[in-house]
């Protein structure tokens, strides 16, 4: 499809980038190309965007921190939005009291959220700690770890739906769950979360905690997208996806650039020379293979963006 630029864009407040390798903005650092790429300057421009982009039936992706994300090195078409502006990275804390709503735009990043409350001495947030990407992102797919996940701490949710309506969500209405939520389709705009006054260094420990152990237990240095498939939920097994693959003999299996990870069976790590394809044909083999061993069905907690429609 040809995007009329002038119509979609002519008047609206955005940064436009034509042609832009997103596929390096990931954490896998491969893969295609966008045709558009528009960072709106403010809420205001975003809605008008998806708006458009509604009226004209122009697909729209959001790009995060690309934690999660492979881009398939034929690229994507559409609009690819990228919530970068000062204005969706402002995180605004409450007054000092025990208990403390801080409100949090969708492109704010973790790591940093999780230093600010540190120094803060604010608890609630240690469980993100060592988790890449944005908040956006993560209330998304509900991202976490051992110590529990982003809803634990969540109030509220902005949320823009694909038709351009703006609507604030009770976190609690959301049935969040296990990497997902009943959150519709759509942008994360913003969130409230609440935490809780307490001693700096107790927060600094336990945020300390979470990320040794995830320094210790997974390939940090690495080049990889996090765990590459859920944990089974909807099969009669406690194992988790890591030790199915790693039961099936699948530690150090190859395709192209693409390798499963020695330390981590559930983490697919690249090499110089990678494509998003031998990632993607990795992926295959891995559920194929685990499906012949165990009978379980793997699904991939990697979000593959191609050039088809989102």
């Amino acid at each position: 499809m040809t995007i009329s630029r002038s119509s979609l864009l002519g008047d609206l407040d955005v940064d436009v980038s034509l042609d832009t390798p997103i596929g390096a903005m990931t954490w896998y650092g491969i893969g295609g190309r966008a045709d558009l790429l528009v960072s709106p300057r403010n809420s205001d421009a975003l809605v008008e965007l998806v708006r458009r982009c509604r009226r004209d039936d122009i697909d729209v992706r959001v790009l995060g921190g690309g934690a999660n994300l492979l881009v398939d090195d034929a690229g994507v078409g559409g609009v690819v939005v990228k919530l970068d502006a000062p204005a969706f990275r402002q995180v605004k804390y409450s007054a000092s009291g025990e208990i403390n709503a801080t409100s949090v735009g969708a492109g704010a990043d973790l790591f940093r959220l999780v230093q600010d409350t540190k120094r803060r001495g604010l608890s609630g947030f240690e469980m993100m700690a060592g988790i890449p990407g944005t908040i956006g992102g993560a209330i998304r797919m509900n991202a976490g770890g051992a110590w529990g996940d982003i809803s634990k701490c969540l109030r509220t949710v902005t949320h823009l739906s694909m038709d351009g309506d703006v609507r604030v969500f009770d976190a609690a209405d959301l049935g969040f769950r296990y990497r997902g939520s009943d959150l519709p389709a759509g942008i994360v705009l913003e969130s409230t979360i609440t935490l809780a006054e307490d001693d700096p260094i107790r927060v600094r420990e336990r945020v300390m905690e979470v990320f040794q152990h995830k320094r210790s237990t997974q390939p940090m240095a690495d080049h990889s997208a996090g765990c590459a498939f859920r944990n089974p939920t909807d099969a009669d097994t406690e194992l988790s996806a890591g030790a199915l693959i790693d039961q099936a003999g699948l530690k150090g299996l190859t395709v192209g650039g693409a390798c499963v990870s020695h330390h981590h069976a559930n983490f697919i790590v690249t090499t110089p020379g990678a494509s998003a394809t031998d990632v993607r044909n990795l992926i295959d083999e891995i559920r194929s293979r685990v499906r012949a061993h165990s009978g379980i069905e793997l699904h991939p907690e990697v979000v593959v963006w191609t050039r088809g429609r989102a």
